[in-house]
């Protein structure tokens, strides 16, 4: 995985609370920084998350996050996340991410999302419109 294979990035801070003694990024904090990239991919296609529900309505809820480890962040570090759209099935979407500190991969990551019902979280398909706004 290269910076090259992303279009969008949103760059944060590592923040002392986030980090153990030793300064390096708590493992669980990873999954906070890939929700807020992908808040901020939604913001940037005009779409701030929750309008997702008033604009196609549907909601997204997560299936399946994984995170793979390379190197560490440590506190004060600023990191580079990249956010693409990997693939979009019938009810789901894939969000590819990665964690980079200036040109070094430092973590991989997918989270899968199935487009449900708002009241009763049954799956649905993934609206045309949405498809094209992710350009699939």
């Amino acid at each position: 995985m290269q910076r090259a294979d992303f279009g969008f990035f949103h760059r944060l801070r590592v923040r002392w609370a986030e980090t153990d003694p030793q300064g390096i990024v708590f493992n669980g904090h990873y999954l906070t920084y890939f929700d807020v990239a992908i808040t901020e991919y939604w913001r940037a296609l005009g779409i701030p998350y929750p309008s997702t529900v008033e604009r196609f309505g549907l909601d997204l809820f997560v299936v399946k996050a994984t995170v793979e480890y390379h190197a560490p962040a440590h506190y004060d570090d600023e990191l580079d996340i990249g956010v693409r759209v990997g693939r979009i099935g019938n009810s789901s979407m894939q969000f590819v991410l990665g964690i980079f500190r200036e040109e070094a991969h430092l973590i991989s990551g997918e989270v899968i999302y199935v487009a449900a019902h708002p009241q009763t979280r049954q799956p649905q398909t993934v609206p045309q419109a949405m498809r094209q706004l992710l350009g699939h």
